[in-house]
């Protein structure tokens, strides 16, 4: 390979290593926040899952990945594994709640 191709190379692979720190902070941020909402949620009694939600939020990512020219499918993966895990969360800080 030329010097040339190793340096694009080397570019975009940077690109990618920034937008990946990138993609973790905003998740470390978005759990801040889904945490925040468990410990509501636990309070007042609410169940850890909200069906109705996810459901919105599933297609509206899927349009907004269609928009973006990101497979609707794989938005949807993606979101389905966060969710699961805020569930997961939330039914952890629900049990810790109701053993208070």
């Amino acid at each position: 390979m030329t010097d040339q191709v190793m340096t694009e190379l080397h570019r975009l692979r940077d690109s990618i290593d920034n937008m990946d720190a990138a993609l973790v902070h905003l998740l470390a941020e978005r759990f801040k926040i889904t945490q925040r909402v468990g410990e509501l949620k636990a309070q007042y009694g609410l169940p850890p899952a909200d069906p109705a939600r996810e459901a919105q939020q599933i297609s509206r990512l899927r349009d907004l990945a269609a928009e973006a020219k990101l497979d609707p499918e794989f938005a949807e993966k993606f979101l389905n594994f966060i969710v699961a895990e805020v569930v997961r969360h939330h039914q952890a800080i629900a049990e810790h709640h109701a053993a208070s």
